[in-house]
């Protein structure tokens, strides 16, 4: 069983901002902005519209990181891991 860590609290974001290098925080993932009922989705469905081709079958995660000085804002591409 494939998860992603970061939306199950198990680890913190831990990029850096591209535009001044400040810590970057997690905004949450990308596909819950998308509608009023969208985090409610189930994540395999969230990953066939996520807008990353196969995000589903190579287990990936789109987050969206803020600046916590700029407040630049990207997407962040989590792996996701195997829980045990």
């Amino acid at each position: 069983m494939y998860i992603c860590y970061l939306c199950n609290g198990l680890e913190r974001m831990s990029y850096d901002c591209a535009v001044c290098g400040a810590n970057m925080l997690d905004g949450g993932k990308i596909v819950d902005y998308y509608g009023d009922y969208s985090p409610y989705m189930e994540i395999e469905d969230a990953q066939m519209v996520d807008g990353v081709p196969n995000s589903y079958g190579e287990h990936q995660c789109v987050h969206i990181g803020v600046c916590s000085a700029c407040n630049h804002m990207e997407e962040i591409m989590v792996k996701e891991q195997t829980f045990h």
